[in-house]
């Protein structure tokens, strides 16, 4: 990371914290273990990346960009270790565009279950996929598409006066309720 800082600093205009887990589970059978690994994984891992590149994206008005899940918001079984984990992101965006504007603009999108290798234990089961896919207004599994040219805005110069927001890119699920 060093070697890529200092032969790009003046390039970096924005820092995209992707990472994350799926680690869904009854709290009763949960162990400490499980909720410091995701708390390493999702939040320690962003506060350090933002931590080592804070003075390249100030000096070119940068932008950071985190992902939550919908799940913090909307309060699903069996997501306490992930909710808890992704919630600190939420807080960390809000107290970060605080702390770092005008200079860098932090922000956030939160999006339902989307289909990547993270989540293909889910998915692949069509039984499962279905009726996840049935929980949204628009009835599908998101992908990187339906956040890509969002997420790509926000990370860059155009962007120029969009921070603290988290965005929830759902299908509608976090917000409409349908009949059933």
């Amino acid at each position: 990371m060093k070697k890529f800082q200092k032969k790009h600093h003046e390039d970096i205009i924005g820092l995209a914290y992707c990472v994350g887990s799926i680690n869904l589970r009854p709290l009763k059978i949960t162990k400490d273990e499980d909720f410091l690994d995701s708390f390493k994984i999702n939040t320690l891992g962003a506060i350090n990346t933002v931590k080592s590149n804070i003075s390249f994206l100030a000096n070119n008005n940068g932008s950071v960009l985190f992902f939550s899940t919908i799940a913090v918001q909307q309060g699903f079984t069996n997501h306490s270790i992930v909710s808890s984990s992704k919630g600190a992101i939420e807080g960390l965006t809000l107290s970060l565009a605080a702390e770092f504007a005008p200079k860098i603009k932090v922000n956030c999108i939160a999006p339902s279950l989307t289909d990547s290798k993270m989540s293909q234990k889910m998915v692949s089961n069509e039984t499962i996929r279905k009726a996840i896919e049935n929980m949204h207004p628009i009835p599908k599994i998101g992908n990187g598409e339906d956040f890509g040219d969002l997420a790509s805005f926000l990370l860059s110069q155009k962007n120029n006066w969009i921070t603290g927001q988290i965005f929830h890119i759902d299908g509608g699920r976090s917000t409409l309720r349908i009949k059933a």
